[in-house]
């Protein structure tokens, strides 16, 4: 079922237009912060504009249309050269959803998952060349002795799009564990042709510390080729043990990736604990200081660590929140219709349910708009579609496309 209205956001009194003719320079938000509820902890951020910067309001009049509804789950999505979708849904099916909303069958061939928890069939990448060679990627949770652990698999999608042909693990986490949840497990190509995954640190206090070894995958960015080896030019980590792939370390559950339409820089969104969602712009071979340093606190009330939220060797985000919005699926937009949103930054929120929009000028947040909370969704994962729109899907199985009117 198609279900189309419209949406027009409130203006505020100096429009925050993002001109294309200079992409880099926003308008400062004017308005109040969008977060209004006390944090979780009185930490003071690094530098002004770290967190809470002030409103900004799309003046331009949008097109919301729902798609579907009728996904179960879906967690990943990726966009075939014809513009069609592939969606994951976390039980361990793969659909191809059209630009109408259509919903083919689950396409079969894929390896068992676990989706026990936040894990199963998560993200998906179709290849850079896949219209000759018609390989798909994805990140999956798999059972394994010790517990579970995170893969990365290929194969190729057949002819008649029913089935992956010879599917192949091509890379596994160094580590498992009995925990099922903060995997990470989000997928991108970079600009070479390699494969960027991230791994989350596994929650249990016991495991989450190797997010600072540089010898397990745990709470970690890797970048490997499409054979799953270390990709050539990574950042050499000369400690013992090091292992090649590893791009960044320190991260708690990094579940959104998006390279910036004009530096060509990764970003990266990452669940902090209680406080402490964060974004990140990675720097080859820094540390981003999990669980040494963090803006958030445990579950419990407890402070983390030491309760530090700077150390030198260790990098700080761009932008925090506190309380969090559980960030997922992120994506720069760098389309045309809608000209002050050149080069924002979309995220999806999960337990605030509605997307954020960052205005960013020279790395840093000077703006940030919250969209679609009245859907009351679980946004889960976001891109820009060929056409310049915003496709999003949620944990409730909608598909939404957002465009101007």
């Amino acid at each position: 079922m198609l279900l189309l209205f419209s949406s027009c956001s409130k203006s505020d009194d100096n429009n925050n237009v993002n001109t294309p003719e200079n992409p880099e320079t926003g308008t400062p938000g004017t308005g109040n912060p969008v977060e209004t509820n006390p944090p979780n902890a009185n930490y003071s951020p690094a530098f002004a504009g770290q967190t809470r910067v002030n409103a900004v309001s799309t003046t331009t009049p949008l097109r919301i249309d729902l798609l579907t509804s009728s996904l179960n789950a879906p967690w990943g999505m990726a966009q075939l050269p014809d513009g069609r979708f592939l969606i994951t849904e976390k039980a361990g099916n793969m659909r191809i959803v059209s630009l109408q909303g259509a919903v083919s069958s689950p396409i079969t061939g894929f390896p068992t998952v676990n989706n026990a928890g936040q894990g199963g069939l998560l993200d998906v990448e179709v290849d850079p060349l896949f219209s000759s060679n018609r390989m798909v990627y994805w990140t999956y949770v798999r059972s394994v002795n010790g517990g579970n652990a995170i893969a990365v698999g290929k194969g190729r999608l057949s002819n008649n799009e029913a089935n992956i042909e010879s599917p192949t693990v091509i890379y596994n986490s160094t580590t498992p564990a009995a925990a099922s949840s903060n995997y990470g497990s989000r997928l991108l190509f970079d600009a070479t042709g390699n494969l960027l995954v991230t791994f989350g640190d596994r929650t249990s206090n016991e495991i989450r510390i190797e997010s600072q070894s540089v010898s397990s995958s745990i709470g970690k960015v890797i970048r490997i080729t499409t054979n799953g080896t270390a990709a050539p030019g990574n950042p050499p980590f000369t400690q013992a043990g090091a292992l090649p792939e590893l791009y960044t370390i320190g991260h708690r559950n990094p579940q959104g990736l998006a390279i910036h339409p004009v530096s060509g820089e990764i970003w990266q969104s990452e669940h902090g604990p209680r406080g402490g969602d964060e974004i990140n712009r990675l720097q080859p071979g820094a540390n981003y200081g999990w669980p040494v340093i963090s803006y958030g606190i445990e579950y419990s009330g407890q402070v983390v660590g030491a309760a530090i939220q700077q150390q030198d060797g260790m990098e700080q985000p761009v932008y925090y929140w506190d309380p969090v919005i559980s960030p997922s699926g992120i994506t720069f937009y760098a389309g045309s219709s809608i000209p002050e949103w050149q080069n924002n930054l979309f995220l999806c929120s999960l337990t605030q349910t509605h997307l954020v929009r960052l205005v960013i000028q020279n790395n840093r947040v000077i703006g940030e708009e919250r969209l679609m909370a009245s859907e009351n969704q679980r946004f889960r994962d976001i891109i820009q579609g060929q056409d310049n729109a915003l496709y999003a899907i949620t944990d409730a199985g909608r598909l939404y496309k957002i465009d101007r009117q």
